[in-house]
């Protein structure tokens, strides 16, 4: 196995610890967060299922026996697993490489707490060369590529790709992401824009960065 896939599996493992007893917890969507479904599937009697936040991820639950539950009727989730694309040791994260950022960012808002999950590649100084998923409504994929261009970025259209909500995805590069929090609400105040990737409004409670010789915990 690859140290990369290695500090994935160990991240995952280690986010078992905050498993609660009985509870709906909410589960993300990507490479790293699959190592964590297998584990999951060992423990699933020790929980009573989980909010997926994608098709994606429902699927493999559902593959290792674990009932899905609805949001609207789990109501408040006490943790919520998912990975991340970048990380900073302030917590604030990329996140959307995947396509399922809208949902990933409802189901963190709906948690009490919201445990992140990541191999050492994905540790930055600061936020910005992964390129950052924004969540558009078809019709308004030109305004917002336009909108996006005025704040420096360079909006690259991902195509043949649909959410899972049925929008598209803007990937913008060329940000250098000096005020998270700030991008965050100015690329949600554009018109058209569903969400986007910057999880630093609500980041993560818990990082766990995983490597070949262990894993370190950041809160």
């Amino acid at each position: 196995m690859a140290d990369q896939d290695i500090g994935k599996r160990r991240a995952a493992e280690a986010a078992l610890e905050f498993l609660p007893q009985d509870e709906v917890i909410g589960v993300g969507t990507g490479s790293t967060v699959n190592f964590f479904i297998d584990c999951l599937g060992a423990l699933r009697q020790r929980i009573k299922g989980a909010v997926a936040s994608s098709v994606a991820t429902a699927e493999r639950l559902q593959a290792q026996g674990i009932d899905l539950v609805d949001l609207n009727d789990a109501g408040t989730l006490s943790v919520y697993i998912d990975g991340a694309d970048e990380a900073t040791a302030h917590r604030q994260l990329i996140k959307g490489g995947g396509g399922a950022l809208t949902r990933e960012k409802i189901i963190a808002a709906a948690s009490r707490q919201f445990v992140c999950i990541a191999d050492e590649s994905k540790r930055v100084g600061r936020l910005g060369a992964f390129p950052l998923p924004v969540e558009v409504i078809p019709m308004a994929r030109s305004y917002v590529a336009r909108e996006i261009v005025a704040l420096g970025g360079r909006p690259v259209y991902r195509h043949g790709f649909v959410t899972d909500n049925g929008n598209i995805i803007l990937d913008v590069h060329g940000l250098d992401i000096v005020e998270p929090i700030k991008l965050e609400q100015t690329l949600n105040n554009i018109a058209g824009v569903v969400s986007n990737g910057l999880f630093a409004a609500r980041g993560a409670d818990v990082l766990l960065i995983g490597s070949a010789t262990g894993v370190q915990r950041i809160a």
